[in-house]
């Protein structure tokens, strides 16, 4: 069981809920230690006093903000704790909005509300289902390790879920990253939806959803527990440095997304590239419209000569 995060309650208009903040998700990265390569000792980060030169305990260590050059104000826990702000011990519900009206950039780590007690279950259970039924979620603000956060909730489940938020300001402008203007021609785009249809799926279960890397470490490290070489990467196929055909690469990727899939890996809907007709010498040129009127009316006036003259 995951260990309680905060304690605190939810908020919204008059009803209060009483729940305990636990995490979400887990974390399963390989980690390392530093080291000392010449005797493998660890390496460790030790917390120095700079005036008494001394290492200090962390029950010794504070908070204090850097006030000019010289002056640094101590802050105490406790006085964070009482700070004079309705978010510092409740979630406080904002206003309820449509998911999609919120840009997922903005959305950061989930942690599950659970009801703190029986005096909780029914407001618990009220929100929950109001959620479910208005199919909207809700936007709260509270105070977090020394700041007021922005927070999303939304029902996973038939359990409150709390994801942290970026404030609008925290989210940079990306326009100056915008690639420079480039044409791109209807038969490039349908292929490209044409992609996207093959690949879409109802769900992240599958073999391809795996941390692989994750794996790939583990691998390096019990090969080399065994004194063994570790497994060799397998080698890259090298980009050959050549503009690249748009619709021949959407073909390619439509007919391996097929394959994969265990279908006929023959691509007939996507739109061939157009190819401009070419003439060769050998090719009769045309004759203006006024020249061969001429020539016409010359072969009619001699044959009528001929049927008056027989």
């Amino acid at each position: 069981m995951p260990r309680t995060v905060w304690s605190g309650a939810i908020s919204f208009g008059l009803v209060t809920v009483p729940i305990q903040v636990v995490s979400a998700t887990e974390d399963h990265s390989i980690r390392f230690h530093q080291v000392h390569l010449e005797d493998m000792s660890r390496v460790r980060v030790r917390k120095v006093c700079e005036i008494e030169d001394r290492e200090v305990a962390q029950s010794e260590i504070g908070k204090g903000y850097q006030w000019g050059k010289d002056t640094i104000i101590p802050v105490l826990d406790e006085e964070l704790r009482e700070l004079p702000l309705p978010t510092a011990k409740a979630i406080e519900i904002e206003a309820f909005v449509p998911l999609d009206s919120i840009d997922p950039i903005q959305i950061g780590d989930g942690y599950y509300l659970q009801p703190s007690g029986q005096v909780a279950a029914k407001p618990y259970k009220l929100l929950r289902q109001a959620l479910e039924r208005s199919s909207k979620v809700a936007v709260a603000k509270y105070a977090w390790s020394g700041r007021e956060r922005l927070g999303l909730l939304r029902v996973r489940d038939n359990v409150i879920v709390l994801h942290s938020m970026r404030w609008p300001d925290e989210v940079r402008d990306p326009s100056s990253l915008a690639p420079e203007a480039v044409e791109l021609t209807e038969d490039e785009i349908a292929g490209a939806e044409q992609l996207i249809a093959r690949m879409t799926r109802d769900d992240l279960d599958g073999p391809e959803f795996v941390d692989r890397y994750n794996d790939a470490v583990a691998e390096v490290i019990k090969a080399k527990r065994e004194g063994v070489e570790p497994p060799e990467a397998p080698e890259e196929a090298k980009p050959a440095g050549k503009v690249v055909d748009l619709m021949a690469a959407l073909r390619e990727s439509v007919a391996k997304a097929r394959e994969s899939r265990g279908e006929d890996a023959t691509v007939h809907d996507l739109p061939k590239k157009k190819r401009t007709a070419k003439t060769t010498g050998k090719t009769a040129k045309k004759q203006p419209a006024k020249k061969v009127a001429k020539k016409t009316a010359a072969k009619k006036t001699t044959s009528a000569r001929k049927s008056r003259s027989a």
